[in-house]
């Protein structure tokens, strides 16, 4: 099956790659490595006025509506950029808060500008630790007695990516409601991990293919040897299956569907990580290349928002 953009939504991916190849995101990345957020949330203002958090709210509070493949295509070229913070995150927010009340007309239209950064920490699903609770303005928890709006965060651990600055939210504030829309909430957020995940691979791939270009060995590009040749090929099959998977899993919204998705695209763009480092050399091992800004991600993406093992759960249960 073929999954083909339309001409609008081409338009709109490629208005996000010009937005965000003028963003200098590397530099934005290291910022928010070491807690500064200004140039971050800077980036998450110029996304916010393109529309890419809007398309996880409803029009009546600023957003465009729940647009599961538009958002795809926005996410894909956010992991193509490395683009940091709570993404993934922000989407589930929005759909935890979606009441079509009150919590809605406080939080959403925030949310949909860009301008307040969400996070969550799933606590009934094991997912304790909140993706920059540090940085967020609003901070979601799963309590005993339903969706908790935290009062703050504890210190921050560092994980394998530095611009995923991992937190535990402190377990008291406002409740904000008894039966919040966990499953629903859960599904997007994968789904905007997979989209992530397909970019950063994308991007690794492209990043590789150029550098064995350019690296010579026995007077050669390496470029030209089968067996580098190869390697990428593989790489390249796997994200080219991978693609389908997501915008798939975009149409039908079925747990599934995002779980299969979820599980191929990340295991596509760690598959490019472990490439893009052989085929580096050891300059692919340094923090201050930036090809391991785009590898430490595609290795936390694979655990974040379920691993490998729990979205094979989901997909085997279908049948």
């Amino acid at each position: 099956m073929r999954f083909l953009l339309d001409t609008g939504q081409r338009d709109f991916a490629g208005a996000l790659r010009a937005l965000l190849a003028a963003a200098d995101t590397p530099a934005v990345i290291r910022d928010w490595s070491r807690g500064q957020q200004a140039s971050g949330r800077a980036l998450w203002s110029r996304l916010g006025a393109a529309g890419v958090f809007g398309l996880a709210v409803p029009e009546e509070y600023g957003g465009a509506g729940r647009r599961a493949v538009e958002l795809a295509v926005a996410f894909v070229e956010l992991g193509r950029f490395a683009v940091p913070g709570p993404l993934a995150e922000t989407v589930a927010a929005a759909v935890l808060l979606d009441d079509g009340a009150g919590l809605a007309k406080r939080f959403l239209p925030g949310i949909a500008s860009g301008g307040t950064p969400a996070t969550v920490a799933f606590e009934q699903h094991g997912y304790g630790l909140a993706l920059d609770g540090d940085a967020a303005d609003v901070r979601l928890a799963a309590a005993p007695e339903g969706l908790l709006l935290s009062s703050g965060a504890g210190a921050v651990r560092r994980s394998l990516d530095p611009a995923r600055r991992l937190a535990p939210l402190f377990p008291v504030g406002e409740l904000l409601g008894a039966e919040p829309p966990w499953a629903e909430a859960l599904t997007w957020a994968r789904l905007a991990t997979a989209a992530q995940a397909l970019g950063v691979g994308l991007a690794l791939l492209d990043r590789t293919v150029a550098y064995v270009k350019q690296r010579t060995q026995f007077g050669v590009p390496v470029g030209s040897f089968q067996a580098v040749r190869h390697r990428l090929a593989d790489v390249k099959i796997a994200l080219e299956f991978a693609r389908p998977l997501v915008f798939g899993a975009a149409v039908t919204m079925t747990p599934p569907d995002v779980a299969a998705a979820k599980l191929g695209a990340c295991a596509a763009a760690y598959a490019g990580a472990r490439a893009a480092l052989q085929l580096h050399g050891a300059i692919g091992y340094t923090a201050e290349y930036d090809l391991s800004l785009w590898v430490t991600k595609a290795r936390a993406l694979r655990g974040a928002w379920g691993a490998p093992d729990e979205c094979r759960r989901v997909v085997l249960e279908r049948r």
